[in-house]
């Protein structure tokens, strides 16, 4: 039913680092144009995928899991670091930008200011490096970081021990200046002009490129309108969805997929156990009494993806949780994905979870 296993290179600690080259992925007929291709700038090795492993003894030391890997580029950085992250406390990203500070580097954070009081923040402030917190209801949440404007790290970690150690998280590196000028543009609305949440306009200025001929889609919510590409992208799935969802309470989103699963469609998901039993408002439920292969996850602590597989091709991540709140009123990414190899890996990452999932 499910993807078979691929034998997998493991990289040191025993992380799982997955990197391959990308294949081209036609367009959907449905979406607009994409900007020029990157081809020529970013021909050799344009993403990286990366995968907590909660389960593995060495996780317990703290250290070599995927936040490694991104202190790593931010120590090979030389201009700049633009960190927009809902929390931080990990001593080796901590480290990483005290060291580009010194080297002279322009390094700029945005947070959740329920967050400003962690230690490795205050010590970052006092570094001189400077820290905007969001000041509103709704979440800072997203959890990206730009290097040199010419390369995105995103996905569903925080840069907190707990979520590279702990929790089941993505983390995903794309190499693209169009991507990097996205971000940049999201991130300066929040750090030079203090807009979040409702308040941030609609101009991300590449919404749909192409990187080394993949189509790539970029949203930041509220202002894009993620939910609907997303409802639009599963009533338009013909043989598949599969989901990781830390918490899923978007009827809409719900609905779409059920209407395909009612198709004949395959329909399986794995969703965070906290989340269904704290809040009354997950279709975990729905899910299961319209007969959908759903499963609770069996990491003691959490399941933090906020992923979709459509038609084993197509690939969504982000921070952006299936929520209304992801939708209406937080300050989130998302990015859309058209590429079968990186499908390939989300998929061998769904399946493990799906297996250890409860039934």
């Amino acid at each position: 039913m499910f993807y078979q296993r691929a034998v997998l290179a493991i990289c040191a600690f025993a992380f799982i680092t997955l990197t391959f080259a990308a294949c081209r992925v036609p367009a959907g007929n449905s979406t607009p144009p994409p900007t020029p291709d990157e081809t020529n700038q970013t021909r050799d090795i344009w993403y990286s995928v990366y995968f907590t492993d909660p389960e593995n003894p060495t996780s317990k030391t703290y250290r070599g899991g995927p936040d490694a890997r991104l202190a790593e580029a931010i120590r090979q950085s030389r201009v700049s670091v633009d960190v927009a992250v809902h929390d931080l406390n990990l001593w080796s990203i901590r480290d990483a930008l005290l060291e580009a500070k010194r080297r002279g580097l322009t390094v700029r954070m945005v947070t959740e200011s329920d967050n400003l009081d962690e230690d490795e923040i205050q010590q970052l402030k006092e570094a001189g490096i400077p820290v905007l917190g969001d000041r509103r209801e709704g979440l800072m949440h997203n959890k990206f970081v730009v290097l040199d404007r010419r390369e995105v790290w995103s996905g569903s970690m925080n840069l907190t021990v707990s979520e590279s150690y702990r929790n089941n998280n993505n983390l995903l590196r794309i190499r693209s200046t169009l991507l990097a000028e996205d971000y940049t543009v999201e991130f300066e609305e929040m750090f030079e002009n203090d807009l979040f949440g409702p308040g941030s306009p609609a101009n991300t200025p590449h919404p749909n490129i192409q990187v080394d001929g993949t189509q790539v889609e970029v949203y930041f919510s509220p202002d894009d309108g993620a939910a609907s590409r997303l409802a639009e992208l599963l009533s338009e799935a013909q043989e598949s969805i599969y989901f990781l969802a830390f918490s899923f309470t978007s009827d809409d989103l719900a609905n779409a997929i059920l209407e395909r699963a009612k198709a004949g469609l395959t329909v399986a998901g794995v969703m965070e156990q906290d989340q269904v039993e704290s809040n009354i408002g997950s279709d975990y439920v729905l899910f299961r009494q319209s007969g959908l292969d759903v499963r609770l996850d069996a990491n003691p602590d959490q399941m933090h993806h906020k992923v979709m597989v459509i038609d084993s091709k197509i690939v969504v991540t982000g921070s952006y949780n299936f929520t209304s709140s992801a939708e209406n009123r937080n300050d989130e990414n998302l990015l859309v994905i058209h590429n079968g190899d990186v499908a390939t890996l989300y998929l061998e990452e769904f399946q493990r979870l799906y297996e250890e999932a409860e039934k």
